[in-house]
């Protein structure tokens, strides 16, 4: 298997939202976008798939050892090898990667976060780091569109956070800030033990209207000379905000199971913003 193949094959495998909107960039940014997004997910799986803390911090050490060795002109892994020969032209930097690694690494050191400027500081590694490195492959021309790319990212990693809020609770993870569960009276051990109630559902939609509020401040943020180029983004905005719609209209059954939608849909609403411009 080339190191091409396998970047291809764990895009494609993980059913992300993010594959359905790569499928409609010219090859070059479609190839770097796939191995950036292999990248990422390579080392969210060091935290998710291994159970042992101990081992998942000598993997994350492992990878910030073949980054350094792959931008020194040495890559090992076929990620990095996939990766580097398109790393110069997107301008994807050491520092880049080495920052998303830094985000799996406070997954292993921090399951709580007291207030929401906290939890920003670990959005902006593993989510607001990899919508700048996004943006620059789909083709940002204007400066401004980075700030447009956090902002979203920020809105995508919301939306992750209340899509699984159960499944981090079985992994005694809480991303949903400490004063914030107080304001709304629901307890840790409450959704630790994923236990529903009406102060819970008032807590989760609290968290969608702030979702849904960074989702119009990003659009507000995308220069119009860049919107063309960043169509990938407004096509995983689509699918992430429908989703996160879903979950609204469920009434936030979150803490029992992992809501989502049907590849087809996820299609759907990719190719309504490439051929309709509609979000």
């Amino acid at each position: 298997m080339t190191p091409e193949q396998y970047v291809q094959n764990k895009a494609a495998s993980s059913g992300s939202s993010f594959y359905y909107a790569f499928l409609f960039l010219p090859k070059p940014r479609r190839a770097a976008i796939t191995a950036f997004y292999a990248f990422c997910r390579e080392v969210d799986d060091v935290v998710d798939e291994t159970h042992d803390a101990g081992v998942a911090r000598t993997k994350l050490a492992w990878w910030q050892s073949e980054v350094a060795n792959a931008f020194a002109g040495n890559p090992t892994h076929p990620v990095m090898k996939a990766l580097m020969p398109l790393a110069a032209d997107y301008h994807i930097t050491q520092q880049h990667l080495q920052s998303i690694i830094d985000g799996c690494h406070m997954d292993l050191e921090q399951t709580r976060y007291l207030d929401f400027p906290g939890l920003q500081r670990y959005c902006h590694l593993v989510a607001g780091v990899v919508g700048e490195v996004s943006a620059q492959i789909f083709g940002q021309t204007d400066p401004a569109t980075t700030a447009y790319a956090h902002k979203l990212g920020l809105a995508f990693q919301l939306t992750n956070i209340i899509r699984d809020v159960g499944e981090d609770a079985l992994l005694g993870r809480i991303y949903l800030p400490v004063n914030e569960l107080q304001q709304f009276d629901v307890k840790a051990h409450e959704v630790l033990k994923r236990t529903y109630s009406d102060r819970f559902t008032a807590l989760m939609r609290f968290q969608a209207q702030r979702a849904h509020s960074l989702y119009e401040e990003a659009f507000a943020l995308l220069p119009p000379a860049d919107r063309r180029a960043q169509k990938p983004g407004l096509m995983m905005a689509s699918i992430y905000r429908t989703l996160l719609r879903e979950i609204e209209a469920d009434n936030f059954q979150v803490l029992h199971q992992r809501n989502s939608l049907t590849p087809l849909r996820k299609l759907w609403l990719a190719w309504k913003v490439q051929a309709l411009n509609k979000l």
